[in-house]
């Protein structure tokens, strides 16, 4: 049963309780609009083609990693759907993430895996105890204030075309554990427009 929270009841978080999503990592995320409406723009034979205000989703994405340097952030694949957005983003060490105050590296220095930073995958045994709070990273430097960045961004000026705009209060994210499964990704990315029909993000 969900939790209660004021005397209402509210559903536990999504996020992996014992993982900092400031840490360097690939991350998966999908975003939608509030109600599934279809802002973005329409599939027409198997391609998006962008709305306005998908075209403003566009250019707030990129301009994320422009706006946030000290992240060391890298665009991997994305797509935007009539009605939702899915992204690849990594987050690359920084000095949020690799510093745990002794002059060391918090996420326990490289992948291991030969693997160049910026695709770096990290993994998190179902078995490793929980990193100490203090490990935890600035709130603000991690993956919820990217995307909270960027759904405002894409609000405020949305709503200057469409008043009613507006995305689903919560996003799905995936970590990202190994390079078979980004390759999955990115091809599931990639293939979201012809694959349309049988989306399970379409509105019925």
């Amino acid at each position: 049963m969900p939790d209660k929270f004021r005397n209402k009841y509210r559903i536990s978080s999504a996020r992996l309780q014992n993982w900092d999503y400031g840490r360097n990592a690939a991350y998966f995320v999908t975003i939608c609009t509030q109600g599934r409406e279809h802002y973005f723009g329409d599939i027409v034979n198997g391609e998006m083609q962008l709305s306005a205000i998908g075209k403003i989703a566009q250019t707030e994405w990129v301009k994320t990693f422009d706006l946030r340097p000290d992240m060391n952030l890298t665009m991997g694949e994305y797509i935007i759907m009539p009605n939702h957005f899915h992204a690849i983003i990594i987050i690359g060490k920084n000095q949020y993430n690799t510093d745990d105050g002794n002059g060391g590296d918090k996420n326990g220095g490289d992948c291991g895996d030969g693997t160049v930073e910026t695709q770096c995958i990290a993994s998190l045994s179902p078995t490793s105890p929980p990193p100490p709070a203090n490990q935890f990273g600035p709130q603000r430097k991690n993956l919820a204030s990217i995307i909270r960045g960027f759904k405002i961004g894409v609000t405020i000026n949305a709503r200057k075309i469409n008043p009613d705009f507006a995305w689903q209060s919560r996003y799905h994210e995936h970590i990202i554990r190994n390079n078979k499964s980004f390759e999955r990704i990115c091809n599931y990315i990639l293939s979201n427009p012809e694959n349309w029909a049988d989306d399970k993000f379409r509105k019925s």
